[in-house]
């Protein structure tokens, strides 16, 4: 396929691994039993994703508690009452607040590329979360003996790391997930959270050589959880020209779900890095209607108008469930909207003669 489409991340979880997982955490199940129950949902998801005809996948996030909190497994110094993100229909997450030093991941990426990339037959890629995200764990008041610009080296380390070890274990990319950018704007108008969001981002980036970098893409969405979001009524044009200062080899901006993608996709023009590949979201995973494909080569097509085809990419505007109890999206639907994606994504290419 001349203009490439990938997934973003998560497929909403079986129901069985659901009960699994709900069920370990009260010591009604084994270990082994959710173990194999991963191993089921994870060969689903795949040969399900590899049904699509998607040229790329993921592993579903499938194993993952959810896109953001996998670093934190098995860290004993976390306290529940940290920052809470709001959503638009009332419902919120709320992060844990990192109570001692120093930070460093319980759980690196590379695991559930190593478990995926087995049973896979087409290239895998690979979510981590962005060292933005992390650092949002440390409280305002500060930690004795640690202070906040030795946590951020920490942080940048450890980032550095996640996507060091999915590079060299072969993953076809590695996306970092950086869903706070427009929250972050919504929470601090002056843009300095942001700023400072960016700059801790373009600090582990840096920390790559510039072909290790064409396989690294950064994720910006509004969110996306239970059917609602956190901050898609933050103008874009707040954040995309600062985001566009990153050096990565993709970008992947939701669309699908904007009110005008035509402003937008001149944001993307006017600000985007002419060498960057920008993936544009053709398929909205909170909408429950599954679009067809002539919508997404419309879609397409558009986005080809303003950006032209030959830095043009396709993808889905954010993960179908980034949290693991998200039951909001079903997996046919998802899977279905991902075949759509692939289709509609091939049928303006061959229109568009690329």
């Amino acid at each position: 396929m001349a203009i490439p489409t990938e997934p973003i991340g998560s497929i909403p979880r079986p129901p069985e691994l659901m009960y699994a997982v709900a069920g370990s955490a009260v010591g009604e199940v084994p270990q082994d039993e959710l173990e194999a129950q991963y191993d089921e949902a994870l060969r689903d998801t795949i040969a399900r994703f590899e049904a699509t005809g998607s040229p790329v996948i993921s592993d579903g996030e499938q194993t993952k508690p959810s896109f953001v909190t996998y670093p934190l497994a098995g860290i004993d110094h976390l306290a529940p009452d940290g920052i809470v993100i709001p959503f638009e229909d009332g419902h919120t997450r709320q992060l844990p607040r990192l109570t001692r030093g120093p930070f460093r991941y319980g759980a690196y990426a590379d695991g559930y590329f190593r478990r995926a990339q087995p049973i896979a037959h087409h290239p895998v890629k690979q979510a981590v979360i962005a060292p933005s995200a992390m650092s949002l764990l440390y409280p305002p008041d500060g930690i004795d003996g640690y202070p906040r610009d030795i946590f951020l080296e920490d942080v940048a380390k450890e980032a550095e790391t996640d996507i060091r070890r999915c590079l060299e274990a072969g993953a076809y990319k590695v996306q970092l997930d950086f869903t706070e950018g427009r929250l972050s704007i919504k929470l601090d108008p002056s843009k300095g959270i942001l700023q400072s969001f960016v700059a801790l981002i373009g600090e582990v980036l840096d920390r790559f050589t510039p072909e290790e970098r064409k396989r690294i893409g950064v994720h910006t969405c509004p969110g996306g959880d239970q059917n609602s979001a956190h901050s898609l009524d933050v103008d874009y044009a707040e954040l995309l020209p600062t985001l566009f200062e990153l050096d990565a080899g993709s970008f992947y901006i939701q669309l699908a779900s904007e009110a005008d993608p035509d402003r937008v996709l001149e944001i993307i023009r006017e600000n985007a890095p002419p060498e960057a590949t920008i993936f544009v979201g053709v398929i909205d995973p909170i909408d429950p209607r599954v679009e067809t494909a002539a919508e997404v080569r419309e879609r397409v097509l558009r986005a080809a108008e303003h950006l032209g085809p030959e830095r043009l990419g396709t993808c889905d505007d954010c993960g179908f469930s980034p949290f693991g109890d998200d039951t909001s999206t079903s997996r046919d639907i998802a899977f279905s909207k991902i075949a759509a994606r692939v289709e509609g994504t091939a049928a303006a290419a061959q229109e568009l003669g690329v």
